[in-house]
């Protein structure tokens, strides 16, 4: 367990700085956020493409494959539009709606063991959210497209534990890639800007750090399971509270700070609980 603990720490301190990448083409360079999120996966599949084995063909012929795909390209757009018109420690607080999901869908889907306490600290990290995003007439358009990519996440970190025995993390690594740039080519290949050397680098930046925490992420599913993995997701938002801090100078207000450590606090004592389960 402790092998995926730590796997899964660098991997979400890497997605965020991919994030935060993407949100300063968005906002410094005025690229698209669709082009955003479609160059992440042309240049996530060629840097993946050392990891191209005879398997990897067969998985892509099952639907289940193109379905993760399908979750992972969704989030990855829907985080790229909110971040352009909000700050990232609050995007990635209402992303965590992600997580959330996943510890219900993997009970309910996968007959994962769940137990009371940590339902109970889930709840209590989803008020966290809801503090965050603040949902009403007046909530941010940008939160409400964060929560949507975190649904979207959530089903993917499910679905890549459903997924993981049908092959080794590096094809299933290069096939969300491949497809997911697959499916939005057709919509997004005219949206390139002029590849300027910041625009170039900051593109490399962001697929690169995405493309490793997602490969990460595939073999921390091969070590835990999808619930017991859940909480540790929450990482991220120490990542995207500094990064945010540091690059665009955003400090979260109170309440948005109340939402953050109840989110914290919450999943990483359901991780403790997790653990100690497992132990037992």
């Amino acid at each position: 367990m402790w092998q995926a603990l730590i796997i899964m720490f660098i991997a979400m301190s890497m997605i965020p700085a991919g994030d935060t990448a993407g949100k300063l083409l968005t906002n410094v360079h005025e690229a698209s956020p669709f082009f955003v999120a479609w160059s992440r996966f042309v240049l996530g599949t060629l840097m993946a493409l050392p990891f191209l084995r005879p398997d990897t063909f067969r998985l892509m012929k099952d639907w289940r494959i193109w379905l993760r795909a399908l979750f992972l390209t969704g989030g990855i757009t829907f985080i790229q539009i909110a971040l352009t018109t909000a700050p990232v420690a609050n995007v990635f607080a209402a992303f965590f709606v992600g997580p959330i999901l996943s510890y219900v869908l993997s009970a309910v889907l996968l007959r994962e063991a769940v137990t009371p306490m940590r339902s109970a600290l889930m709840a209590l990290g989803f008020i966290g959210v809801l503090l965050v995003v603040r949902p009403g007439f007046d909530a941010s358009p940008g939160l409400a497209f964060a929560a949507l990519a975190g649904c979207c996440y959530g089903a993917f970190l499910t679905s890549s534990r459903w997924l993981a025995p049908l092959g080794r993390p590096g094809s299933l690594f290069f096939t969300q890639l491949f497809l997911s740039a697959v499916m939005m080519t057709p919509f997004c290949w005219h949206m390139t800007p002029a590849l300027t050397p910041a625009i170039a680098g900051l593109s490399l930046a962001s697929a690169a750090f995405s493309a490793g925490g997602n490969l990460l992420l595939l073999y921390a599913y091969q070590r835990a399971t999808a619930s017991s993995l859940a909480p540790y997701v929450y990482f991220q938002l120490i990542a995207a509270t500094a990064l945010g801090w540091a690059v665009f100078h955003d400090l979260p207000d109170l309440l948005t700070i109340a939402g953050l450590v109840l989110i914290i606090g919450a999943g990483l004592a359901s991780a403790v609980l997790g653990q100690r389960a497992a132990r037992a």
